[in-house]
């Protein structure tokens, strides 16, 4: 008798067969969904938290997501989130200019009025809390394909020695031999001449000033461009005007024009909430790094100027206490945005980490700066030197004893090179000279560095090629153990971030990271990049744990260099560690703000009391996180503290 199948059996056996056709079809979408919910059921796993750690979206509300290019820390706790323009040069052209200020805490939001574009300015803490911010964009930069209108560098001469002359925007200059007028972009200040007189002839001497403006044509087309230098007049003088104030200018072309910068200059008060304007630098500076010093003046250095070139070396000084800057006497030349730390006896170390523009063979050897003479003391050992461009620095903890780490980088401007060489340099060794560390995950520029309470280094995302090219972000994520010199996994990242992007430590021990501004969205480099808004938070393996210290009933909020303060603790027998950590400021791979501090300390049965070093070049004065780390490597929540200038009470 032949087998005939049940009617239920040749059910199955039809639904069976359809199945099987639909995950033929289907099979990578299904691999694909259930390789993503096993994924997120691993990361969520409580193991896999207190080894790895985990990360989360913070919710923006659309009013407030905007392109962060600048972030800040601030002694409320909260943190000042800048784009100005946001690299939007639709923005730039209708004076769209964004800050918002975000409270970690309660994830609230506000926008803050922001008076110039202060994107791809400098930052850093200053001693009353305030943050001061110097530079950004007075334009931006035109690919010669772009330029409609020729131009170039006009220099302005004043052989005047009794008066200096204001010349607005608009003035016109016209060649007294191409005939050819050009329009000054910008208002300047020609200063007065200089007048010297020889005491034993009595002769007088007149040099004069000079003083540099943009320039367009009135007209677009290459009939109005020049192929040589010429002396130029200045429309609206008479009389002796007309002779002591000219114009000279070599080819005004069509050529490529850089980004040019502001001198502006504000500081951000982040009890009023506002910004408030000081005194403008006596340099534009697009991408300028400022260092704050021992005493709580501010070095400002570097930066494309008010015609797009490098400063050519002059640096200056802004003290918080008249607002006003003044230029170091001597002059030394660094690449934009390069790393200067504040070291020993108020030296400045230079790591060769920098973000971007100047000549590939000046200004990127490592080494130590004496302000005061000027001299620059070369530590060598870097490996890869040649592609230590957007690399991240960061002085080690504790910081006292001064070895610094530079981590990634890549080639000058747009080279596809990078590099996962990690180097190390104690500044106490006899000889310093850098050594390598441990290899990053991966090779990256722009990974993003964050100094953890526990003396450990977090590390984070980057990309293989310039500005994610390719398709060469990095989801990937570390710890550095500087005491044991090894790395390990952690949690990946839920985005990718290249350039414009950073990360900042929570005085609640989590870290935030923000920005990325891929050149392109797509493997073939098709799409263009669209700017990655998303805000996210990392929380650290430490705070998986089931214990964790506590600083409660808060001791002075100002504690002067060499002095204490006590704090309650419910438990200050399990504190092994105190430590003070400046709030970081970030931007383009630089944060030389960040430095954590080992305190020395002692405990009671309720009380921890704990004492400020002396130096002021290891503590510059301003406010700082007091972290309690137990026996576990668990830190506390932070206690704000301000420690004044040296001889000032608060």
């Amino acid at each position: 008798m032949k087998y005939r199948p049940s009617r239920r059996a040749r059910r199955v056996a039809i639904a069976t067969a359809v199945v099987l056709a639909l995950a033929g079809v289907n099979g990578p979408a299904l691999y694909g969904f259930a390789s993503e919910k096993y994924h997120q059921y691993t990361i969520n796993k409580p193991e896999y938290k207190a080894a790895k750690g985990h990360w989360d979206v913070v919710d923006v509300p659309d009013a407030y997501r905007i392109n962060t290019i600048h972030a800040a820390l601030l002694h409320t706790g909260k943190v000042l989130l800048v784009a100005g323009s946001g690299n939007n040069a639709a923005n730039f052209k209708a004076k769209s200019f964004r800050t918002v200020l975000w409270d970690p805490e309660r994830n609230t939001f506000k926008n803050i009025p922001t008076p110039k574009d202060l994107f791809c300015s400098g930052h850093t803490q200053l001693p009353n809390g305030n943050l001061l911010v110097a530079g950004g964009t007075q334009r931006y930069e035109k690919l010669g394909g772009d330029v409609k209108k020729a131009g170039g560098l006009m220099i302005v001469y004043n052989e005047n020695p009794d008066g200096p002359k204001t010349f607005p925007a608009g003035t016109l200059f016209t060649g007294k031999q191409n005939d050819k007028t050009f329009a000054s972009k910008d208002a300047i200040v020609v200063p007065r001449a200089k007048k010297t007189k020889d005491l034993a002839t009595g002769r007088v001497t007149v040099t004069h000033s000079e003083a540099r403006v943009y320039v367009e044509a009135l007209k677009d087309g290459p009939a109005y461009s020049t192929g040589a230098q010429d002396n130029y007049r200045i429309h609206g003088l008479t009389g002796a005007d007309a002779q002591n104030f000219y114009g000279i200018a070599q080819k005004l072309s069509f050529d490529k024009k850089d980004f040019q910068g502001i001198k502006d200059s504000f500081e951000f008060d982040p009890v009023a909430e506002r910004y408030i304007s000081v005194d403008p630098m006596n340099e534009a500076r697009w991408y300028p790094t400022l260092t704050t010093l021992e005493d709580g003046k501010v070095l400002s250095v570097s930066g494309l100027d008010e015609i797009g070139q490098v400063v050519p070396g002059k640096n200056e000084i802004y003290d918080p206490a008249t607002k006003k800057w003044t230029y170091l006497p001597k002059q030394r030349f660094f690449p934009t945005y390069p790393a200067l730390f504040l070291t020993d006896k108020g030296r400045i170390f230079y790591t060769g980490s920098n973000a971007g523009y100047g000549p590939d063979n000046v200004g990127r050897t490592p080494g130590i700066w004496d302000l005061k003479s000027n001299a620059f003391r070369v530590v060598p050992g870097m490996s890869d030197p040649k592609i230590l461009e957007t690399s991240m620095s960061v002085l080690l903890p504790p910081a006292q004893e001064q070895r610094y780490m530079v981590l990634g980088g890549g080639g000058v401007g747009e080279d596809p090179r990078s590099t996962a060489k990690t180097r190390i340099v104690d500044l106490h060794a006899p000889s310093p000279r850098f050594t390598d560390g441990p290899d990053l995950y991966e090779k990256a520029r722009y990974p993003s560095s964050v100094i953890m309470p526990d003396d450990t280094v977090l590390t984070t995302n980057g990309s293989g090629d310039y500005r994610g090219r390719s398709d060469s972000n990095v989801l990937k994520a570390e710890l550095y153990d500087p005491k044991a010199n090894t790395s390990r996994p952690v949690a990946d990242p839920l985005v990718g971030r290249n350039y414009h992007s950073g990360a900042l430590l929570l005085p609640d021990g989590r870290v935030m990271t923000f920005g990325s501004d891929s050149l392109y969205a797509d493997k073939d480099n098709t799409k263009p990049g669209v700017f990655q808004q998303q805000i996210d938070l990392y929380t650290p393996p430490y705070l998986f744990r089931s214990s964790r210290p506590e600083l409660t009933d808060p001791g002075p909020k100002t504690v002067a260099l060499g002095g204490t303060a006590t704090y309650r603790s419910p438990r200050p027998v399990s504190i092994k560690k105190m430590r003070l950590i400046r709030p970081g400021s970030f931007t383009h791979v630089t944060n030389i703000e960040q430095r954590s501090i080992a305190l020395d300390f002692t405990a009671t049965k309720d009380r921890v009391t704990v004492t400020v070093p002396k130096d002021p070049s290891l503590v510059p004065p301003g406010w700082y996180m007091l972290n309690a780390v137990d026996d576990q490597g668990t830190p506390s929540k932070a206690v704000w503290v301000k420690v004044p200038q040296a001889g000032n009470p608060g």
